[in-house]
């Protein structure tokens, strides 16, 4: 009796798939006020679910169901199997769970498993957690919802008939199986993506899978054509489909009634929930990037994951995905000849030229955000008709050479959702037609996109004020008019908030007039809710260090815009906020963070003394105040107003601020914040 041997499995996210049918008669004769309390326990608690508010790190996406077998399906990925069964059970406690029947629900895990021998490798401890490889098959296990129309959910096993028994077929064999079928699989990619959710153990079949398109007719025919697939014809039996179209929480009411969902006519989150999911995922690692330096999203954690294609996957492989458009676009532009300057070395190939905004745009689909790079940065975008996988080592090698070079941001490999591309980012354009000709002689590269990531004026190209005796007061002179948008937003709320130039946080100031230690009672508990998401910094309550002052502050800071943008809204509920006040008018200029070094807390409060008389008797100044964090007396915040922008300048080039900050290299225990707060 020969024991076959069974590949390597890694787990991640538990996937719970929850099927309702709703009850429409009961629903229809429930009095009005009824109706009203379910829809608003119903939509509160799906939005929320969105949210991901009851968890560090997953998603969740809201279905109408077409067909008997159900009205509503809701996907639920999280870290533990106990986060899915409590959001189970709190729907079941809300007044709209009355109206419903749960029809039949899916309990499973997303997995890799090791057929191919890279696969191998990773799970025999032969690849480095920050290898591009590793980064690949943690994006399949934290995998990200798309924003796709429709879905197809199902069941699989793998049979296990005297004749044709998956599981007693040797390794190799089985191993040659799945690399047929993803051949499949890819080439349906920029059109269906893919979740490859295992139950063995956990639910009557042994695969979920769920499907994601913008046409279903897509999902059929890739079905189709894998039904011929050994691999499906010999080997699968499958369970019954649930189809949906996927439509925000906040269009609930207008499922009910009959209406058009989703009712703007286009699927997604509902705004408040988009907001919030960035908060979490603005901070995960999307994609496969070995780059030492990728940052805020170089973790593989969370965020804009590839949903293409798994580096094994464990049962049918739909090896695809659509991927908001911007790949297929890009591939029209190339092949009908559009644009595109030719490539400095190797093979010839079309390059699509994208303006800021679509270059911006396109890193995104593939997890490349603002944080890992500057304005003023060249982006290359080089499509593959490769696995992800397969052309890592290829990538990483290029990268090393890369590295040596002071223009190169990042390089990686990355997949959205079943299109594989190597994303290159450099500081110029220059650079970037260099490295175009060596990533499109890559064998698998078949065409590319190019663009700048903005005005070169608006980079903070001299790295701020740092401690490190530099002068940025020209390039904090520049805005971006997104940040400046949500500050003009946020003041009409009391809250001042701007982006540390030279910095990858954003910060909101909040002044209160309530008594300090109820507000630090208040913001105790905001602060441990804040701490359940990776975007979150810091916030804290400060006072001035001034015993004739009752100056009190909040200070909170974030990773991303959007995150800080979502925490506002419970920050402004404080108490006793009460904005600028009218004696405070003028020009905003700078908040100033400072962690000072125990010892030398006493001597920064003097020189901040003296300092401040520099500052009185210059032109345009109203007034600056030291403040400390309640909690942490070296945690210092210095809040400086002026009447304009010009005379903070005047201030900020002056040979006493460069002294100052040449001194505080030797005081301060960690590299400065400079915020402009208006």
């Amino acid at each position: 009796m020969v024991r076959r041997e069974p590949p390597q499995t890694e787990e991640g996210w538990y996937a719970f798939h929850d099927l309702r049918t709703v009850d429409w008669e009961a629903w229809r004769d429930a009095p009005e006020r009824v109706r009203e309390r379910a829809l608003d326990e119903a939509v509160d608690f799906l939005g929320s679910a969105e949210a991901v508010a009851d968890a560090d790190e997953g998603d969740s996406a809201l279905y109408a169901v077409v067909g008997h077998k159900a009205d509503l399906m809701v996907v639920h990925l999280r870290p533990t199997l106990a986060d899915t069964e409590r959001l189970e059970r709190r729907f079941e406690r809300t007044e709209f769970a009355q109206f419903t029947e749960q029809s039949t629900s899916y309990v499973s895990v997303t997995e890799a498993s090791g057929y191919s021998e890279r696969a191998r490798e990773y799970f025999d401890g032969e690849v480095d957690d920050d290898s591009g490889l590793a980064q690949y098959i943690q994006s399949r296990l934290h995998p990200s919802i798309p924003d796709s129309d429709h879905v197809s959910f199902y069941p699989m096993s793998k049979r296990r008939q005297p004749d044709q028994n998956w599981y007693d077929l040797p390794f190799e064999e089985r191993a040659e199986h799945m690399e047929s079928h993803g051949d499949i699989g890819r080439d349906y990619a920029g059109r269906v993506s893919q979740m490859i959710t295992g139950s063995v153990g956990f639910d009557d079949w042994e695969w979920g899978v769920t499907l994601w398109a913008d046409d279903m007719t897509d999902v059929k025919e890739l079905l189709y054509e894998m039904r011929f697939d050994p691999s499906s014809s010999k080997f699968a039996e499958f369970g019954p489909f649930y189809v949906g179209r996927k439509f925000p929480p906040a269009d609930l009411d207008a499922y009910l009634a009959g209406e058009s969902v989703p009712a703007d006519g286009a699927s997604g989150t509902s705004g408040a929930a988009a907001g919030e999911r960035a908060a979490h995922a603005s901070a995960s690692g999307a994609g496969h990037d070995g780059n030492a330096g990728g940052g805020a999203h170089a973790n593989g954690d969370h965020g804009a994951r590839s949903d293409g294609e798994s580096a094994d996957p464990p049962a049918e492989s739909h090896a695809g995905g659509a991927s908001d458009g911007e790949p297929e676009a890009v591939s029209e532009s190339s092949e009908s000849g559009g644009g595109g300057r030719p490539a400095a070395a190797g093979k010839d190939v079309d390059a699509a030229e994208l303006d800021a905004e679509e270059a911006g745009q396109t890193l995104a689909n593939f997890g490349v955000y603002p944080d890992d790079y500057g304005a003023g940065d060249y982006a290359l975008v080089c499509y593959a008709d490769a696995d992800a996988e397969a052309l890592v080592d290829e990538v990483d090698g290029l990268r090393s050479n890369f590295d040596h070079y002071d223009t190169h941001v990042l390089t990686s490999v990355r997949a959205n959702q079943g299109q594989t591309a190597i994303v290159s980012v450099w500081a110029n354009e220059r650079a970037a037609d260099t490295a175009i000709g060596f990533l499109t002689d890559i064998d698998a590269v078949t065409h590319s996109a190019r663009g700048s990531l903005g005005d070169a004026g608006e980079a903070d190209d001299e790295g701020g004020a740092s401690g490190d005796g530099t002068d940025d007061a020209e390039a904090e002179e520049s805005e971006d008019t997104t940040a400046a948008d949500i500050r003009a937003e946020l003041a009409e709320e009391g809250v001042y908030a701007g982006q540390p130039h030279g910095e990858d946080v954003y910060a909101l100031v909040l002044y209160s007039e309530a008594d300090p230690e109820t507000l630090d009672e208040e913001v105790s508990d905001l602060r441990d809710g804040f701490g359940r998401y990776d975007t979150h910094v810091k916030t804290a309550v400060y006072g001035d260090v001034a015993d004739d002052s009752d100056t009190t502050a909040v200070v909170s800071l974030w990773d991303t815009e959007s995150a800080a943008d979502t925490a506002a809204d419970f920050l402004t509920d404080l108490p006793g906020i009460v904005g600028r006040p009218q004696d405070r008018e003028g020009f905003g200029t700078m908040g100033m963070f400072y962690t000072v070094k125990p010892d030398y807390r006493e001597e920064f409060v003097d020189t901040f003394g003296t300092v401040g008389g520099l500052l009185a008797e210059m032109d345009g100044h109203r007034e600056t105040a030291l403040l400390a964090n309640r909690e942490d007396e070296t945690d210092m915040f210095i809040a400086s107003r002026w009447d304009a922008r010009e005379d903070a300048m005047a201030f900020f080039r002056s040979d006493d601020f460069r002294e100052t900050v040449q001194w505080g290299r030797e005081v301060l225990a960690d590299r400065p914040r400079h915020v402009f707060l208006a």
